[in-house]
């Protein structure tokens, strides 16, 4: 498995691990555990979890972990490497056994459902002194709406680009220089690269259970309400905006087999030259690169497509540290290390990651361009929306609820609902399943 591939499997844990309710705290639980890991002695034995970073990235992190023992004599770091298949389950065992390790690598939508529970030191309070050095949008992603505190470490970002096919738009009469920027823009352009394809391509793919929510976020629809309990997102706006999509869908602008396929097949599409849009994260052009040669030889990169407010998404990946570890200060001391901006940087240089760290961004790695190719622009691209990014999706916007809102989206696009019908029923479901 290539180190881009490896880091793929991590990065879904951005947007698709989601946790089950109901998890208890498990024990040995301390009531000052927060303040224990701001002050306590670093020393000991710890146990840190990623989730599918061996074998890749085996050389990075244990080349840090040697580095922290060593600024850090009497520690000692154990690194536990789980896959991304069953990863769920067994942390919600774990958590439920109150058996997590000292520092466990978790998305802010997985691990919210956990620190309702109050399970993770906050680290407003026991990080106060390194806050400032992360970028505001990813510190904030882990933090409980409505809940004052913090509980996590923003580790690696990523920031969406769009990625197109400069053959398809020339084909297209569409100027290959110039991506789209806007959602109407980005809707016309497919528009005309599916005229053009006659059925033999298409301008977009709709994955929409990855893009639909994050989208409407982007175009200032309000999509939960300040109770943090409420969906809120069926708006005029978010009427308009659903029946351009299904307009779209009946003229041919995605293809008809699309409807239900998730960010996996739309990937498949673009490099088999089926579709000549894809908006996804910038560590998709070496998975390109490996698969398909040709597409990745004729792919431009442009910024993220946004509303009028220009509201770019970032998604999040960080550490934690349960408040149940018997050894916080140690554990915390060790993800401030893992997460700062010289061990981010250099992270960030094995694979097309964005660090979390405004210093590490200020390195020329993330603006230099000079080689022409589209991995640096897009690389440069997505470090410069990242200082005003934000994590759109609501961290309750889990499994269970993304399910019940994508399958009324997708009843609107087949036209058995209005765009209307589907989003009052869709903010319906999800309030039914948030209230339980």
């Amino acid at each position: 498995m290539s180190a881009s591939r490896g880091l793929r499997h991590a990065s879904l844990a951005l947007v698709t691990l989601t946790l089950a309710s109901g998890c208890g705290l498990g024990s040995g639980q301390s009531a000052d555990s927060t303040s224990d890991a701001a002050k306590g002695e670093v020393k000991g034995q710890i146990t840190f979890q990623t989730l599918q970073l061996k074998p890749d990235f085996t050389q990075y992190i244990e080349g840090v972990i040697a580095n922290f023992e060593k600024k850090n004599p009497g520690t000692d770091v154990k690194w536990v490497d789980i896959p991304f298949q069953g990863a769920q389950e067994k942390i919600t065992a774990d958590a439920a056994a109150g058996a997590l390790p000292d520092v466990v690598n978790l998305n802010p939508q997985f691990a919210q459902a956990l620190q309702a529970k109050g399970l993770f030191v906050d680290t407003d309070k026991a990080a106060a002194d390194v806050k400032d050095t992360f970028v505001p949008g990813a510190w904030n992603a882990f933090s409980v709406p409505g809940k004052t505190g913090s509980y996590g470490l923003p580790w690696y970002l990523t920031s969406e680009v769009t990625m197109y096919n400069k053959g398809l738009f020339t084909k297209a009469g569409l100027n290959p220089d110039t991506p789209p920027a806007t959602f109407d823009e980005l809707l016309e352009a497919g528009k005309k690269i599916s005229a053009a394809g006659k059925g033999a391509y298409y301008g977009i793919h709709p994955a929409l259970e990855n893009r639909f929510i994050t989208d409407l976020a982007k175009q200032g629809v309000p999509i939960l309400a300040d109770d943090s309990k409420t969906w809120t997102f069926n708006t005029p706006e978010a009427e308009t905006y659903l029946t351009k999509l299904i307009d779209a869908y009946r003229s041919g602008v995605y293809p008809k087999d699309s409807l239900t396929q998730n960010h996996s097949k739309e990937t498949e599409a673009y490099q088999a030259g089926r579709i000549g849009l894809f908006p996804s994260g910038p560590n998709f052009l070496k998975i390109i690169k490996e698969n398909a040669k040709e597409i990745a030889d004729q792919t431009g990169v442009g910024p993220q497509i946004t509303g009028p407010d220009n509201v770019t998404n970032m998604s999040v990946m960080g550490l934690l540290v349960p408040k149940a570890s018997k050894n916080s200060a140690t554990a915390l001391a060790f993800a401030k290390f893992m997460t700062n901006a010289e061990n981010q940087l250099a992270f960030s240089k094995i694979v097309t990651i964005l660090p979390s760290t405004t210093a590490s961004l200020k390195d020329p790695y993330f603006t230099d361009t000079s080689d022409g190719t589209a991995t640096s622009k897009a690389r440069a691209i997505s470090a410069g929306q990242i200082a005003k990014a934000k994590n759109l999706v609501p961290v309750q916007y889990d499994e269970r609820v993304t399910k019940a809102v994508i399958g009324k989206i997708e009843l609107a696009l087949k036209g058995d609902l209005t765009a209307k019908q589907a989003l009052d029923q869709a903010v319906a479901a999800a309030n039914a399943i948030t209230a339980k």
